[in-house]
């Protein structure tokens, strides 16, 4: 038996089983992801309406319902929808499920009669739609992109006559953008307007000599081109919003730094304020760093989208990439400015921090000093109270040996024995002293070493 994940030996013999370690567990999957996400081979001419929609909070089998609505698609199997990438043949026309991390696109290619320079206006052209009526109304989501995508056969020898041609297929007074792409084998336009309808408009015509894979290649550059722009700019809202709270608290940490070195405010004021400031920076911080990390990515497949389209200009009309620098560059500049300026305002919050600990640092390492100077003063004293209680002790110890030495004398005298008592104590008053002072002595000397 085969390998299931591994295609058959190009001979037609099967891969020898053992001849490799085991697979990982996220080999195939990672394998196929190349696989993920096929470009379709679309007849010409051909009508591509391209939805996209938000899918936070919207879940896979809310998709898969809704996907189960299509004509004939009733018993979808719910494992459809387990992967990033769905491909529907229905009657009239295909429909194209991709979900991604932030958003789930929806593409239906559906053919057209054949179109000319005198054909109807998008609007009409575009009125009758494959799909069920309210079908893509009832998409899951919220709607951050739809593009109408019309696709035709044309004559590209003469750019500025198609140009003029395809002119009354946009509303009146716009400025088009288009771009010859590739070898000359196509051609993009757009004015990047939203109609009433909602959809804005693109027109690809592509040479008569056209591969049957180039028009759903470049479709797809077009739609992931504006799909990621707009994905893009999310990020630009959130820093507008962030500028006047970035001000606030730059001008609020100046002043605090202001105090601290002035030393106009105890160091328990300035902390609680500063604590503050950080909460308000770490918020805004936690609040907007996913929004700004997607914005630099999705601007970056912009740019890779552009130079993918390997643009050529037609004289009078700007490019894509021109129209999309020009436009999106100031936005992403904003954005990429705005997070920076977070990042080195929470940076000089901590640094204002470390400032604040070192002041009450130093301040409680002063107060620590006058603690132990006073303890110093105070063990002095102690000592010199304790010296002159030992005086007083000698003397007094003394008083009583010497009372007890003149008790004993006079005890003597009593018994006859000729004893002065007065003349005896007084005599031995010196000996006791001594004898005491020595004493005291010896007990300090112990207690010294024991120590």
């Amino acid at each position: 038996m085969s390998h299931p994940s591994i295609a058959a030996d190009p001979l037609g013999q099967d891969p020898p089983l053992g001849l490799l370690p085991p697979d990982d567990p996220l080999r195939i999957a990672l394998h196929d992801e190349i696989h993920a996400r096929p470009q379709a081979s679309i007849r010409l001419p051909a009508l591509l309406t391209h939805v996209a929609v938000l899918n936070q909070g919207v879940s896979r089998q809310d998709e898969w319902s809704h996907l189960c609505l299509l004509p004939g698609q009733q018993q979808l199997p719910a494992s459809a929808t387990r992967g990033y990438f769905l491909h529907l043949g229905l009657e009239g026309c295909t429909v194209q499920w991709e979900r991604h991390s932030e958003f789930t696109r929806y593409t239906v290619i559906q053919p057209l009669p054949e179109v000319g320079a005198d054909a109807e206006l998008p609007p009409k052209l575009c009125a009758a739609l494959a799909t069920p009526p309210g079908w893509l109304a009832g998409i899951p989501g919220r709607t951050v992109a739809a593009i109408q995508v019309v696709m035709f056969k044309a004559a590209l020898d003469d750019l500025p006559g198609a140009m003029a041609a395809v002119q009354p297929w946009f509303a009146p007074g716009t400025n088009l953008i288009a771009s010859q792409m590739g070898t000359g084998q196509s051609c993009a336009v757009t004015d990047f307007q939203v109609n009433a309808d909602g959809f804005e408009r693109m027109l690809l015509l592509l040479h008569p000599d056209s591969s049957a894979s180039r028009p759903g290649r470049a479709s797809v550059r077009l739609l992931e081109l504006e799909t990621y722009r707009l994905m893009a700019l999310r990020g630009l809202p959130p820093a507008k919003a962030l500028t006047p709270l970035l001000a606030s608290v730059e001008a609020e940490l100046a002043s605090l730094t202001a105090q601290l070195e002035s030393r106009a405010a105890v160091e328990q004021e300035l902390l609680d304020h500063l604590i503050a400031l950080a909460a308000r920076v770490e918020r805004a911080t936690a609040e907007n760093s996913y929004r700004f990390s997607a914005t630099r990515a999705y601007a970056k497949l912009v740019m890779q989208r552009i130079e993918d389209l390997h643009e050529h200009p037609i004289p009078g009309f700007q490019t894509w990439g021109q129209f999309m620098r020009r436009r999106l560059s100031p936005a992403i500049a904003t954005v990429a400015s705005t997070e920076r300026r977070l990042t080195s305002l929470s940076e000089r919050v901590a640094r204002t921090s470390a400032l604040l600990r070192t002041r009450v640092d130093i301040a409680a390492e002063g107060q620590n000093q006058q603690l132990l100077e006073k303890l110093t003063r105070g063990q002095d004293l102690q000592l010199r109270l304790q010296s002159t209680v030992e005086g007083l002790s000698i003397a007094a110890i003394s008083y009583y040996v010497v009372s007890l030495l003149l008790y004993g004398a006079k005890a003597l005298k009593g018994l006859g024995l000729p004893v002065q008592p007065e003349l005896a104590a007084g005599a031995l008053v010196p000996v006791v002293l001594w004898a005491v002072w020595w004493t005291t002595r010896r007990i300090h000397e112990k207690l010294h070493a024991d120590h």
